[in-house]
């Protein structure tokens, strides 16, 4: 499996050469593209998507969402699989994602942890079966994380909205007012060196539920992202994620 690896020299992207070193998944990595270009020591680099080798079999993108548009050119005209791992995207480019995904297979997921995947799946299933719950989601990162909430914590809003459809999201809580039943409360840590936790807290007069994924090392993304590039080279243009790739297991 012949990867292009999009935003190589950050830390993510470090970690997925160390599985390509190691030969995790048959993957071999052969170019490498980057905003700050300035040459590497591992894998040929591109300063553009222009210059970059197309004779691969998938790109995996863990640079910046601002590479997001130029990203979606290059692998829709070349028509190359996406694996797509950045988050903080804007409403206009999911369109673009959307509308790319009609002509190449991409895989977009805010967290390529099989169990982030599963916690959004029981924060759901919870959701539904407390309806007048209060719930609250904390996600705690290392305090180099520039976006806030992290993707992953709007995605497990995103997830309890479809089994509460009046489900309104409050970033942070400030200020003298109460809580309305509406609201889900999303929080944002920046501390240290955390790779990444998320909380999701339901809370009703009698009893409290709390779900709780800690991930101990970023590795474990960056297997991830292998794994989807694995499940979708050889698929149609459509849109998958993690569901996809479990359902598949």
């Amino acid at each position: 499996m012949k990867i292009l690896l999009s935003g190589y020299k950050g830390f993510m992207g470090q970690e997925v050469q160390k599985l390509c070193q190691a030969g995790v998944r048959d993957a071999q990595l052969c170019a490498g593209v980057d905003i700050k270009a300035d040459g590497s020591e591992c894998v040929p680099c591109a300063a553009s998507f222009e210059n970059a080798n197309t004779n691969v079999d998938c790109v995996i993108d863990f640079s910046h969402f601002s590479l997001t548009d130029s990203l979606l050119d290059f692998c829709a005209s070349n028509r190359l699989p996406l694996v797509l791992a950045t988050t903080g995207h804007t409403d206009a480019q999911k369109e673009l994602i959307k509308s790319a995904s009609l002509k190449i297979p991409i895989f977009y997921a805010a967290n390529y942890s099989l169990g982030i995947a599963l916690l959004i799946e029981l924060a759901k299933q919870t959701a539904a079966a407390f309806p007048e719950a209060d719930i609250e989601i904390v996600e705690t990162h290392h305090n180099r994380k520039v976006d806030a909430p992290s993707g992953t914590a709007l995605a497990i809003f995103d997830a309890i909205k479809q089994v509460r459809n009046n489900a309104i999201k409050k970033l942070g809580r400030s200020g003298v007012s109460k809580r309305t039943p509406e609201e889900i409360g999303i929080h944002a840590v920046r501390m240290g060196n955390i790779t990444g936790i998320h909380e999701v807290i339901v809370g009703t007069q009698n009893q409290t539920i709390t779900l709780k994924h800690e991930a101990h090392s970023r590795a474990l993304f960056a297997e991830g992202a292998l794994a989807a590039a694995q499940y979708i080279i050889n698929k149609k243009p459509g849109l998958y994620n993690m569901n996809d790739l479990i359902d598949n297991k």
